[in-house]
């Protein structure tokens, strides 16, 4: 009979005082003064270069962190899709033929999978070290504003 007499609390007030909060410590002054006073410290490292600009994944991590629900995926814009096709087409493999999708993978050390998904257009983006191999093997831009010109020029003398 107890249940009927008994209060429910909510609140800070209910744990005994507000509760200690997960905070960021930023500098190393702020980390060592944090373990001087005996307080519990975790590390958690989400990208290496993650807001520098040099690689926009890290960006997007962060982003999809911050989430509440489901973040879209970068999709393959048609340009990338035709340029890649393009340059693949171009190229030549061993045996004097155009080069196939297998070919490329062979030679930029992916998977075959990553070729065709950047061939075709409105599939998922992959990862962007994949789409650097691709570039350099097939010697065209796929990122950046100059998308499907050559990566090297013509040869200065």
């Amino acid at each position: 009979m107890d249940d009927w007499d008994s209060v429910t609390r909510i609140g800070s007030k209910a744990r005994g005082g507000a509760a200690l909060r997960e905070t960021t410590i930023k500098g190393k002054s702020a980390l060592n003064a944090a373990q001087r006073s005996g307080a519990i410290i975790g590390t958690d490292k989400k990208f290496a270069s993650a807001n520098t600009g040099s690689n926009p994944e890290g960006q997007r991590l962060t982003k999809v962190d911050r989430a509440d629900g489901p973040v879209a995926t970068k999709k393959v814009p048609e340009e990338v899709a035709k340029a890649l096709m393009q340059a693949r087409n171009n190229l030549k493999n061993q045996k004097g033929n155009t080069m196939t999708q297998k070919d490329l993978a062979s030679k930029a050390n992916v998977d075959v999978a990553a070729v065709a998904a950047l061939e075709r257009t409105g599939a998922d983006f992959p990862s962007m070290d994949v789409v650097l191999k691709l570039q350099k093997a097939a010697n065209v831009r796929l990122t950046g504003s100059n998308i499907g010109e050559p990566m090297l020029g013509p040869k200065k003398k």
